[in-house]
């Protein structure tokens, strides 16, 4: 069996953990395919090194069938020194390569992978206020992610 893997990797500009109407694709960055064995942790495959095109998207292709193995693509590195930050929740994605989950077909999705800005966009706190996302950080107390350094 041959899948395609196919993603699409982002900064975050808002330093909140979620892509938002500000984020921006990231050309030139790098992603792998790994799959573990669920048992003894052992290397399956390995991906080469992929590069996102200019609007952030990736594809690879996979053959062979990994119904025993768990599968992440992973963040490598940003082209970017200011957005070169790998998102805690975004820096890897699961995929699943068998056709013996029910799942039919050789294209697979992965979850968007992304990249934090070093500093957030001052236009973060109005789109943030847009989405109610500021008013609940305040509610529950917290200081707003994208206030991070």
């Amino acid at each position: 069996m041959t899948y395609v893997v196919v993603g699409h990797v982002y900064c975050d500009t808002c330093r909140v953990e979620f892509e938002t109407k500000l984020s921006e694709p990231i050309g030139g960055a790098v992603v792998k395919l790994e799959c573990r064995n669920r048992t003894d942790n052992h290397l399956t495959f390995q991906s080469q090194e992929i590069v996102t095109d200019e609007h952030g998207d990736y594809h690879i292709v996979v053959e062979g069938d990994y119904e025993e193995s768990d599968c992440d693509v992973a963040l490598v590195r940003s082209p970017n020194p200011d957005c070169s930050d790998p998102s805690e929740m975004w820096r890897i994605s699961r995929v699943v390569l068998t056709t013996l989950d029910g799942v039919n077909g050789e294209l697979r999705f992965a979850n968007n992978l992304g990249f934090k800005k070093k500093v957030a966009l001052p236009q973060c706190t109005q789109v943030l206020q847009e989405i109610g996302y500021y008013e609940l950080s305040q509610e529950a107390g917290d200081i707003a992610p994208w206030s991070e350094l």
